[in-house]
């Protein structure tokens, strides 16, 4: 529940450059499955310990997940 909260609480200051309506849809997409959102970041962090920066660390992260996150956000 905890952890549940820190994570919303971090995706809402990466969100913050975004309008309201795709905070909110990314933050749906966390409730519906915190864990797919908890192993992206773990994945991203290790990217990042290699040396790559934020947006890249995303970059090579995000695609293996790009099935998962459309089926959260009500795509396919």
């Amino acid at each position: 529940m905890f952890k549940n909260f820190i994570m919303k609480k971090m995706l809402a200051s990466q969100t913050k450059h975004l309008p309201k309506d795709q905070q909110d849809m990314i933050l749906g997409m966390l409730e519906k499955d915190p864990k797919l959102f908890e192993t992206i970041a773990l994945e991203m962090q290790a990217e990042m310990k290699k040396g790559k920066g934020q947006l890249s660390a995303a970059m090579a992260v995000l695609p293996k997940y790009k099935d998962r996150l459309e089926k959260l956000k009500g795509g396919k």
